[in-house]
Order: structure tokens, then sequence, then C-alpha cells
């Protein structure tokens, strides 16, 4: 077995058993993580490299391709243009995506930059300025829906800026008044016992 900086976690085993097309990229993309000398944790259902548990990067997998992600992805200078912003509602976060197992053993020098970066980033401490909660659309059913339940207004109001701002990239992602005031609907409920979107 390779010796890495950092041992494997076996909580994060099975994500890298899975037998899934991207499980010999993914094998790839583990052993760079672990020469890193970053924490392999599990979080939100992938292997994630942490800095005195601070998020840094983590590894996941789409139809089309799978990817590093690194948190504070917007503040890397990203010389080679490889970084990809998911969607325009996602502030932070930036992914390296791959489509093949070569290609990340092509990219593999390049990638340990991108980490070493990131690294450096968190270690001063460096933050991302993020669009304030107020500067987000809220849509016309949502401000009815928290005029017409106060207490809903009121669980909304505590939870945290990040969970307010998913629900409302949620809510106004709906192109019609129907599918918005269902999607509000829904999710009242774990408004009120306080959680997230994706809690």
């Amino acid at each position: 077995m390779a010796c890495y900086l950092q041992p494997m976690n076996p909580k994060v085993d099975w994500f890298f058993a899975k037998d899934t097309k991207w499980q010999e990229a993914f094998q790839l993309l583990r052993e760079i993580a672990l020469d890193s000398g970053l924490a392999e944790e599990l979080k939100w259902g992938h292997p994630c490299y942490t800095l005195n548990g601070k998020n840094v990067f983590l590894i996941h997998g789409f139809n089309d391709y799978c990817a590093l992600l690194f948190h504070k992805g917007s503040l890397l200078k990203d010389p080679q243009k490889i970084l990809v912003q998911q969607t325009a509602n996602v502030q932070s976060a930036r992914q390296i995506r791959f489509t093949s197992a070569k290609e990340i053993v092509k990219l593999t020098p390049l990638l340990k930059a991108y980490i070493r970066e990131a690294i450096a980033l968190e270690k001063a401490g460096k933050k991302v300025d993020l669009k304030d909660t107020s500067e987000f659309v809220m849509p016309e059913e949502f401000k009815k829906a928290l005029k017409d339940m106060p207490e809903l207004k009121k669980a909304f109001n505590v939870l945290t800026p990040g969970r307010q701002r998913g629900y409302l990239l949620h809510f106004a992602g709906a192109k019609q008044a129907k599918t918005r005031e269902a999607r509000i609907a829904k999710h009242v409920d774990r408004i009120l016992a306080g959680k997230g979107l994706d809690d």
C-alpha cells in the first residue's frame, strides 16, 4: 500500500469502493488528496479534505464528469483557466472537472499546485466576500407567505445566511408562480424546524 502524508479514513472507503464509471478517477484523486497532507473526512456523503477542521476541497462525481471542488475556489488564481463555477449562483466554490482518469494523470502536477494554493489560502485565513442575503431576490410568493405566517418569518430570520440564500435561490429558480408556491409549501415545515434545504 502506498504511503501518504495523511492516512486513509476508513469511513470514506465505501465511496471509493463503489462500482461507478468514475472509480478509477476517484482513486487517482484520492491519492493526490492524501499526498496534500490534509485530513480525509466524510461530509455530505463525499470525501472532503480539511485543514484544522476547515473544508479545503472535496471529490464528487456526476453523470458527465467527476471533479475536485475547492470550497474557496473563487480566490484561487487559476492561471490555466480550468476552474468552473457550477452555476451563476455559486459564489465561493469552483470545480476542476474530469471526464477520464487519463486527464487526471496528465494534470496531476497542476492539481497539486492548485491544492497547495488552496491550503495556503486556508492557512492565511482568507475569506470569500459573499453577497449579503438581502441582495438575493425574494419571490413575491415567499414575501406573502412570510407576511401571512409570522412564525415562518421568525423561523426564516433565524436561519443561517447560507440556509436563507439556499431557500431564496430554490424558490426564485421556478419560472411559474404555481411552482414557486408549491416549492414554498413543501419547505415550510423544514424552515419552521430550523433546517436548511439540504439538511
